[in-house]
């Protein structure tokens, strides 16, 4: 079983891509020498090719973006939640006074 996978820095990931870039290696061959896993350097690459509009996608920024806006609209319709179950609470309460 794999261990967990390690986050590296952005600056460590274009100055991989940019590595591939400059040589004439197989991503394989590249990502043996820097000891990561291929698929990771593949993934590295597709996203700086969409971040320079080489290819369709969403941009890194897009992404990060798309993330927090999924984050806030959890918060929020976990705190509307709690708000209708607090205003059924408290009809409630002035229904019994």
């Amino acid at each position: 079983m794999p261990g967990p996978t390690p986050h590296y820095p952005p600056e460590f990931k274009r100055e991989a891509v940019r590595l591939y870039r400059s040589s004439n290696k197989s991503i394989p061959k590249m990502a043996e020498e820097l000891s990561i896993a291929s698929e990771s350097l593949r993934r590295w690459i597709r996203q700086h090719e969409i971040d320079e509009g080489e290819r369709e996608g969403l941009t890194t920024d897009e992404r990060e973006e798309l993330g927090r806006l999924r984050r806030e609209n959890k918060t929020l319709r976990q705190e509307r939640e709690f708000l209708k179950k607090a205003a059924v609470f408290f009809a409630r309460e002035e229904g019994t006074r």
